[in-house]
Order: C-alpha cells, then structure tokens, then sequence
C-alpha cells in the first residue's frame, strides 16, 4: 500500500496564524505594562500611608514600608473628628446635584435632537464653545451673583447651578445618543397618542439606560472630586466636603513639624475607595454608553 503523505497548512496560513499570535500576546504584555503603570499611584499612595514618620524623611524615599503601621488609619480620624461629617457633607452635595445634572441634560439634549426651531444649530454652537470657557473666567461674576443672593457658605452654589442643564459636555454626549436613534420610534409613539414627553420619557429615556448612567458616573466623578467649588463658596469647617477637608490636615496644630503624608495618603484612599467600587460595578454600562452615545452630528 503506498503511503500516504500528510500535508500540512499552506505556509501562507501558518504564517496569518503567527502574527495573529505575535500581536496578541504584544498587546496583551503592552496592556499589563500599562496597567501596572497606572496602578503604580495606587500602590504608592497605599505603602505611604502604612509608614511611620520617620521613615517619610528617609533619603532615598522607600518604595514598600519597612514596618506596616496600620494605626495610621484610627490616627487620620482620631486627629480630625469631623472627618465622617465631611465625608457625609460630600454625599449630601452629590445626591443632590447629580441627579439633577442628568434630567436637565436629558431635556435640552432631547430639545436639540428633535425639534426644529431657528437658529438651532447655531445656539448648539454656542453651547459647545463653552466647553472651551476657562472656570476662572466666570468665577469672580458668579461669587458677585451668589453673595448677593446671600448663598455664600452653604451648599447651593454646588447644587442649583447643576439643574440648570447640567453642563455642555452633558448635552453634547446624551444629544449624540438620541441622534442616532430612529425617529420612525417617535412617529410609531405619535401614531399611538403619546406627546413629547411621553416620548422622551417613555420610549428614548428607557433606551439610554447605558448613556445615563455614564453621566451619573461623570457627574459623581466630578462632584466627589471638587475641590476649588468648595473653596471658593464654603467658610465654616462643619460645612466643609472631603476633598476640602483633606487640606486641613497639612496645617493641624498637632502636626507641626511632623511629616502628614501618610495621613493624607489615608484620606486619599478613602476618597479613591468610592469611585473605584463606583466604576467596578457600573463599568459595563460606562463603557456600553461610551459605545453607544457615537459622534454623529
């Protein structure tokens, strides 16, 4: 019987095969060496904050803590008890301005995708340029504005002005969502009775689940990371929001001369603790939204 001769993959095959391998298994080792280097921060905020103060003045700085002290965490509130008040002050502020961030987005997006009224485009335009509008160029006219309304030292320079539209970036990404969703949804609501805002609330709003909760993240985000808001408007220590808080310990009468980076580096990862879980668990919708919203005009 003769034999049989196996043959094997044309070479052009194997050598597709290859590169397929070769470039996932770079891009693989790229993605770790790059998830390392961002996650370095972390580490290093985290080994900070178990060293002693003695150790913060060695030269060279010590990457990993020699000794681990973990009463570094029951010092950082026993030096500043209204560090659960801050922390609460922040939560309150958020809760109360996110939300609505968000239905006022929702309502002028849903205004510039579909309807037609003069000079639409043209008021869209001007909307996005005031992205490029620095905060400190309106800084000094809304103070002038707020104290004269004697809102100074409380919370509603943070809140009110988050119902107001929410923002231009939060336009301009839930706009681009609605865009590319059919209006033939809107004539079949029509058709079956529904107004305007049925149609937004009952047939657009439930298919930009993903969309919306990519702007709560954004705006809980934004909120819990503020700092130069609460400078400028809040006076009293008990009003005071976490990231505000935080500066206070680098001028406590306690710590005079007395290295506080492993303190700060405490309150940093409590306030890095919320947006991490915040992104763990709604990090399928965050990143189905960005997906989703697109970039057509």
């Amino acid at each position: 019987m003769a034999d049989t001769a196996i043959v094997g993959p044309p070479a052009g095959v194997v050598r597709r095969q290859l590169i397929r391998i070769t470039t996932s298994a770079l891009t693989y080792l790229a993605l770790t060496v790059l998830g390392l280097v961002f996650a370095f921060p972390l580490f290093y905020a985290i080994s900070t904050s178990l060293k002693s103060s003695a150790e913060l003045r060695q030269v060279p700085p010590t990457l990993i803590a020699q000794v681990m002290y973990w009463d570094n965490y029951v010092r950082f509130y026993v030096l500043e008890p209204m560090t659960l008040r801050w922390f609460a002050n922040t939560l309150l502020v958020i809760a109360l301005s996110v939300p609505g961030g968000v239905l006022t987005a929702i309502l002028v997006a849903y205004g510039f995708a579909r309807f037609e009224f003069p000079l639409r485009d043209f008021w869209f335009m001007v909307l996005l340029s005031t992205l490029m509008l620095p905060n400190e160029v309106t800084l000094i006219p809304l103070y002038i504005l707020f104290h004269s309304l004697g809102w100074v030292n409380t919370y509603l320079p943070l809140i009110v002005p988050a119902w107001f539209g929410g923002g231009a970036f939060s336009i301009f990404f839930i706009r681009q969502f609605f865009m590319t969703l059919p209006r033939e949804l809107d004539d079949a609501a029509r058709i079956d009775g529904a107004n305007s805002f049925q149609i937004l609330w009952r047939v657009l709003v439930p298919l930009s689940g993903p969309v919306i909760m990519s702007l709560f993240i954004f705006g809980f985000f934004a909120g819990w990371n503020d700092f130069f808001g609460p400078l400028i408007y809040l006076n009293s220590r008990q009003l005071y929001t976490m990231s505000l808080g935080l500066n206070e310990y680098r001028t406590m009468p306690d710590t005079v001369n007395v290295p506080t980076e492993n303190l700060l580096m405490v309150g940093t990862i409590f306030m890095a603790i919320p947006c991490i879980l915040l992104f763990a668990f709604g990090q399928r919708y965050f990143v189905r939204g960005m997906i989703m919203s697109g970039l057509k005009f």
